[in-house]
């Protein structure tokens, strides 16, 4: 049923080892390299060239044809439009999950798909499904789960909880199964050391080695207003805008002797509440709203109605926490009230609400605000 599989290829070593491995399974692979950021129309720093050339030497090395395939429009659309207009907002996006939701999973799988006549797709995320590394349990009849990876440090569900599980059914993630130091070993023993060797690429990859301060002041126009303490109401200082903030952050306010932390964000007023100390109370909540959820597969008794209990993380290398889910009628239809069995700090509205059980992703759902509080 899986012959012909399109690998989506970055220059570094899981998608090298991915490659590799399908083509050692016998698959009729092809690469691809998703370009996503136009270097000559940015001036910030990029490795994208770098990352083409070592895709190339490592298709020519396997023997198997590589594309190059521009989704600059769709990316800069879909992508960074959405994480400007949040920033502008005052909301804190994550663009990793919204270019696997709209690039890889949607673009570069509809592509490969119709225009490279793919059965499959495989990427090198550290994640598995219920269908194998190589779709070999595959049912038509089956839904398909995605599980966490073993390597809880490289464990990439998180950033792949809004993906479709019409998308889901027919990818396939060869190292899922694998540790990263397995896959580095791996690519050592079969003669791709060289990208065993490569660095890492960290953050967002459009801001590349520029502080983050100095890349969104060149998209957002600045809009100064007040730092307000939340305890005593005093105004104690200027902020140049709320895009350059975000919730629990620290703040560097002249004159203060206390340190003060972002609480809330106003987009009305302008204002940024701020309160003394990194473990205020008022940076803690044990319940919050979310939009509407993208599933994978609806966690069994939500749609019935019924409290479900899992577990719950908004930042990929946090501890889970268990909580409590339900639809509540206080929320618009679809959202859900989540309650957790502890208070987390600095849960921030436009980061992703992801949720487990038994090691299994449900699928997530993007913060709109802690609780309690209207809508």
């Amino acid at each position: 049923m899986f012959r012909r599989v399109v690998v989506g290829v970055s220059g570094g070593v899981d998608s090298a080892v991915s490659a590799y491995l399908l083509k050692k399974q016998g698959f009729e692979v092809c690469g691809a390299f998703m370009k996503n950021w136009d270097l000559i129309d940015e001036s910030g720093y990029c490795s994208g060239e770098q990352d083409w050339e070592d895709a190339q030497r490592l298709c020519r090395q396997l023997e198997i044809p590589l594309e190059q395939i521009n989704f600059v429009k769709d990316y800069w659309l879909e992508v960074f439009g959405s994480f400007l207009k949040d920033y502008d907002a005052g909301i804190t996006p994550n663009p990793d999950i919204l270019c696997n939701r709209h690039i890889k999973f949607n673009r570069f799988f509809h592509h490969a798909r119709e225009r490279m006549n793919a059965d499959a797709i495989a990427t090198g995320h550290y994640a598995q499904t219920n269908f194998g590394p190589f779709l070999e349990n595959y049912s038509p009849h089956e839904r398909v789960r995605l599980f966490m990876a073993p390597d809880p440090i490289k464990d990439q569900t998180f950033f792949l909880s809004q993906i479709t599980a019409d998308t889901l059914r027919r990818t396939m993630f060869p190292i899922g199964g694998l540790t990263k130091p397995q896959v580095k070993r791996l690519a050592s023993e079969v003669g791709l050391d060289a990208y065993a060797r490569k660095k890492e690429s960290m953050g967002i990859c459009f801001v590349g080695k520029r502080s983050f301060q100095q890349f969104i002041a060149e998209y957002i126009d600045t809009k100064p207003g007040p730092f307000v303490d939340v305890d005593s109401g005093r105004i104690v200082g200027q902020h140049a805008g709320l895009h350059h903030w975000t919730v629990g952050q620290k703040c560097k306010i002249g004159g203060c002797l206390q340190p003060y932390y972002v609480q809330r964000k106003h987009r009305d007023t302008n204002v940024i509440d701020v309160v003394s100390g990194h473990d205020h109370p008022l940076l803690f909540t044990d319940m919050l709203y979310t939009e509407e959820p993208v599933w994978i597969n609806v966690p069994p008794g939500l749609e019935q109605g019924q409290v479900v209990r899992c577990f719950f993380r908004f930042q990929h290398t946090k501890p889970l926490v268990g909580c409590s889910l339900f639809q509540s009628s206080v929320t618009h239809k679809g959202q859900l009230l989540v309650k957790l069995d502890h208070p987390l700090r600095a849960i921030t509205p436009g980061q992703y609400a992801v949720f487990y059980r038994n090691e299994e992703c449900f699928g997530s759902a993007r913060i709109v605000q802690p609780a309690p509080g209207p809508l």
